[in-house]
C-alpha cells in the first residue's frame, strides 16, 4: 500500500497536513460494537495490505466470556483476514500521538466476507436493497447520559455535576441552559468530531438527567453506521477529559428515561433518486405502507438485535419517552413506529424501539431487514392509531430470553440476515443471558431474604 495516503478522505488529510503520522489503530467491530483489532506503526501499516485477527472475537460476550459458537466442525478459532477499508480513515484526535483509525472489513481464507462481522451483516442488507434497485437512506438520532465517575459496580449511577456545581437536573428536555451545564464536553465533541470530519445536525438536551441526543445528516446505512460505531469512542473520550463518564445503557438511571438510537428510514429508486414512499402527486404509496407493515410483523423477532441485553427491556417503560408497543402513527411519539411531519420528498419512517445500547451496524441492518420483508411480502400495517398509543396493549417481548425465542424462530429475519450469522448471535446472547441468571440482585436480597 505505498501509496495508501493518497486514498485518505479530505479529513484525514487536514489532520495530518505538516505532521508525521505515528500509529495506525486497525479495528473492527465485534457483537457489542466494541472496536477490536491492533494498533501499528504507520511504517508498518504501509507495508501491508492486511492483517490477521481470530474469528472468536465475534463469539466473544460483553463480559469477556466466549460463546460456544461452534459449528458443524466444532470451535476452531480461524484466524481472518482484515482489509482496510481506507474511505473510513479519521483521526484519533484524543490521543498524545498523531493516530488514524482505519475500520477493515473481515473476510476468511477464500476471501469471503465473514457472515457474522456486524459491518457485513449491514452489507448483506443493503446489498439486497441494491439488487431490488432501491437505495435506502437512514438518519440515526444517538441518545446518552453523561454521569458521574462510577467506579464501584455495587453504587448506583448518578449525574454528573454541572459546570453550576449542581448535579445535571432532570426533565430539562430541549433546555440550552441545561446544554450550558455540559459545555465544555460539548466543546470537545464538536472539535472530536470536526478533526474527524463528522458533521454533527444538531445536539439538545433530551428529558434524562444528564441524558443528551446527537442527530446525524441523513445518508448511506452504512457511512452512518461508521460514524456512530466512531462516535460512542469520541464521545466516550470527550466525557474522560472532564471526569465523567458517557454511557450508551439503555437505562442507566431508575426512574429517568432510557436513551434510544431512533433510526428515521426512506428508500429512493435508484434509477430516478426519488423515493419510493411518496407517489407523482406526493401521495403515500403501497411501498409506503409495506414498508410499515413489515415492521409492525418483523420487529418483534427483531428486538433481540435492538435490544440486546436484560438492561435494553427497562427502557419500555409506560411514559418514559419509549414505545411499549408496534402501533404506528403520524407525529405520535408514544407510537413504536412514527411518521415524521414532513414533505413528499422527504417522506420516511422512523423506527422508535432500537436502544442505544445495540451495535450500531446490526440495529440499522435489523431495522432495514424488517422493512425490507415487508416490501417483498407487500405487508400492510393496521390502521394508523390515534392518540395516546401508551393507553393500548403493549405487544413486544418484556424480557430478553422471549426475545431471543422469536429471533430464534424467525425464518424470514434469519434469511436475511444470514443463518451464520443469526446462529452465532443467538449462541452469544443466550450466554450473556445465562450469565446474568448467575447472579443475585439487591432488590432479591433486600425483600426475599427474610420474608419468603
Amino acid at each position: 500500500m505505498s501509496d495508501w495516503k493518497s486514498t485518505l478522505p479530505e479529513s484525514a488529510t487536514a489532520y495530518l497536513e505538516g505532521r508525521r503520522l505515528d500509529e495506525v489503530e486497525c479495528i473492527v467491530s465485534d457483537l457489542p460494537g466494541i472496536a477490536r483489532g491492533k494498533a501499528v506503526p504507520a511504517s508498518k501499516f504501509a507495508r501491508q495490505d492486511f492483517f490477521h485477527l481470530p474469528d472468536s472475537v465475534f463469539y466473544q460476550t460483553i463480559t469477556g466470556d466466549w460463546g460456544e459458537a461452534a459449528g458443524d466442525d466444532g470451535f476452531i478459532e480461524k484466524d481472518m483476514v482484515l482489509r482496510p477499508d481506507m474511505s473510513t480513515a479519521t483521526a484519533a484526535p484524543w490521543t498524545g500521538d498523531w493516530t488514524l483509525q482505519v475500520i477493515h472489513d473481515a473476510f476468511d481464507s477464500a476471501g469471503e466476507p465473514i457472515p457474522f462481522s456486524p459491518r457485513n451483516v449491514l452489507k448483506r442488507v443493503v446489498d439486497l436493497y441494491t439488487a431490488k434497485g432501491w437505495t435506502p437512506v437512514v438518519a440515526p438520532e444517538m441518545e446518552f447520559y453523561l454521569v458521574a465517575r462510577n467506579t464501584d459496580p455495587l453504587q448506583e449511577i448518578k449525574p454528573m455535576m454541572g459546570r453550576s456545581g449542581r448535579p445535571a437536573a432532570a426533565r430539562q428536555a430541549y433546555s440550552m441552559t441545561a446544554v450550558d451545564e455540559f459545555g465544555p464536553v460539548i466543546d470537545d465533541i464538536y472539535d472530536f468530531a470536526e478533526a474527524q470530519g463528522f458533521e454533527i445536525d444538531g445536539i439538545t438536551q433530551e428529558g434524562g438527567a444528564g441524558q443528551l441526543e446527537i442527530n446525524l445528516v441523513h445518508g448511506d446505512p452504512i457511512k452512518l453506521a461508521d460514524e456512530v460505531f466512531y462516535f460512542k469512542r469520541l464521545i466516550r473520550e470527550a466525557a474522560l477529559r472532564h471526569d465523567c463518564y458517557a454511557t450508551f445503557m439503555a437505562k442507566p438511571i431508575a426512574n429517568e428515561p432510557g436513551s434510544s438510537m431512533h433510526v428515521h428510514h426512506s428508500i429512493l429508486d435508484t434509477a430516478t433518486g426519488k423515493n419510493i414512499f411518496s407517489g407523482p402527486d406526493g401521495e403515500e404509496t403501497d411501498a409506503f405502507r409495506h414498508f410499515i407493515g413489515g415492521m409492525q410483523t418483523h420487529l418483534p423477532a427483531a428486538i433481540a438485535v435492538l435490544a440486546p441485553y436484560v438492561n435494553s427491556y427497562r427502557r419500555y417503560v409506560k411514559d418514559h419517552a419509549a414505545p411499549i408497543n408496534l402501533s404506528w402513527a403520524k407525529d405520535n411519539r408514544t407510537t413504536g413506529i412514527r411518521v415524521p411531519l414532513s414533505g413528499p420528498s422527504a417522506r420516511r419512517v422512523e423506527n422508535r424501539l432500537a436502544g442505544m445500547d445495540c451495535n450500531p451496524y446490526l440495529g440499522i441492518a435489523a431495522s432495514l431487514a424488517c422493512g425490507y420483508l415487508g416490501l417483498i411480502e407487500q405487508r400492510q400495517p393496521s390502521a394508523e392509531f390515534k392518540g395516546d398509543a401508551y393507553a393500548a396493549d403493549e405487544d413486544i417481548p418484556q424480557v430478553m430470553g422471549d426475545a431471543l425465542d422469536l429471533f430464534d424462530n424467525s425464518e424470514a429475519l434469519h434469511e436475511v440476515l444470514g443463518e451464520d450469522f443469526s446462529r452465532v448471535y443467538s449462541i452469544v446472547k443466550r450466554a450473556e443471558y445465562d450469565e446474568f441468571l448467575q447472579v443475585i440482585s439487591p432488590w432479591e436480597r433486600e425483600h426475599l431474604l427474610l420474608n419468603v
